[in-house]
């Protein structure tokens, strides 16, 4: 029933955004019913963003962090200097059900291990000596098969996994090694990370792959001051997010996409903010393509080098978006920040557009990230 409901309010968006711009194309004697057409058509507009762009976000709960440690674990190679090896261990040693924040500290080092945190296991706060200094690596990818003897597919490719909430990853790089795929090579995605919980931080990290590097599956998650490189969709997901002072860098010698973001309906509350960060690399990148039909990305304050392609986005191959998709730009600078180019279904935002996106509110940070 509430499927059908949702269905039903999005083709009743679509039906009156097509009958509003059909009728604001007419022109001739009835200029001052346009006009007056125009100023509701702008005021229900900012509704909408203010609507679903609300600081209260209904469908996550209350978030209840806990910042005071109540263990301590180190990850040494060296048996001597560590209570483990590997990371992997160190997780294995938390209780199943977990209730209080347990700190990680791995040590300088290259831990090529491949690692999933269940569920029940919240408040892990896993931090490195620095991400030039403590790396986790594995290669896999999603044609690889896995031990039911069937493709592991994207979701499985992660050298790195987070299912529980509360997970803060501090100065630390998560690296998939599989060597770059050829352009339209398929099964190929190789994800250095997934965050598949709510309420995650990672602060001071390196993200490094090619193919779906950051799988920002879904829940609110806050990205300070990290590297993200990679060449195609290397930042997708339906998550609620939030990249803050953030060096997206494509690496591809052809065509590339920065996000594909996966929101699929206009009540989801999803979407990609970025803010006071920098896109520079190689070859030619789309800012983002629209993997999910509602699909929202934001970039803000943002530099953005010439790599960037004039017409900024890319539709998936379905015209049907460009009614849908949320796509803006607020006072990006760069040789590739020109809006003049860019696709006629994106927007360069006014203040008033873009205020709800720039700030902590838009991921509720005033909730569980005051001590991070």
């Amino acid at each position: 029933m509430a499927t059908s409901r949702t269905r039903l309010l999005e083709l009743l968006f679509i039906l009156i955004l097509l009958f509003a711009i059909s009728a604001n194309a007419k022109r001739g004697k009835h200029s001052r019913r346009q006009n007056k057409l125009k100023v509701a058509n702008e005021d229900g507009f900012l509704n909408w963003i203010n609507r679903i762009s609300s600081r209260n976000h209904s469908v996550f709960h209350e978030a209840k962090n806990k910042f005071e440690p109540c263990k301590f674990i180190k990850v040494n190679k060296n048996p001597k200097h560590g209570d483990f090896t590997t990371v992997q261990e160190a997780i294995d040693s938390i209780p199943i059900a977990n209730s209080c924040r347990v700190v990680i500290s791995v040590s300088p080092g290259i831990y090529r291990e491949k690692i999933e945190i269940p569920a029940t296991m919240a408040y892990i706060t896993l931090e490195g000596a620095s991400s030039r200094k403590t790396t986790i690596k594995w290669d896999d990818t999603a044609d690889r098969v896995g031990k039911d003897g069937q493709p592991m597919g994207t979701y499985g490719s992660a050298t790195f996994a987070v299912n529980s909430p509360y997970f803060i990853a501090k100065n630390i790089t998560f690296k998939n090694v599989a060597p770059p795929p050829p352009s339209g090579a398929l099964g190929k995605q190789a994800v250095a990370l997934r965050i598949s919980a709510d309420t995650a931080a990672f602060i001071n990290c390196k993200f490094i792959g090619a193919q779906d590097t950051l799988y920002d599956h879904r829940g609110r998650h806050y990205f300070k001051n990290c590297y993200i490189q990679g060449s195609v969709d290397f930042i997708f997901g339906d998550g609620l997010s939030l990249y803050e002072n953030c060096h997206l860098n494509a690496k591809t010698k052809s065509y590339g996409a920065l996000t594909a973001q996966k929101r699929e309906s206009m009540l989801e509350e999803t979407g990609f903010s970025f803010v006071n960060c920098k896109v520079t690399g190689s070859g030619a990148l789309y800012l983002g393509r629209a993997w999910g039909t509602f699909s929202r990305v934001i970039f803000a304050y943002t530099y953005m080098d010439k790599i960037i392609t004039s017409k900024g986005w890319y539709d998936w191959g379905d015209k049907n978006r460009h009614m849908t998709v949320f796509y803006g730009q607020f006072k990006c600078s760069g040789p590739g920040a020109n809006h003049g180019g860019r696709v006629k279904w994106s927007r360069e935002l006014t203040e008033q557009e873009a205020n709800p996106f720039v700030s902590l509110s838009f991921i509720d940070g005033h909730e569980w990230l005051l001590n991070i």
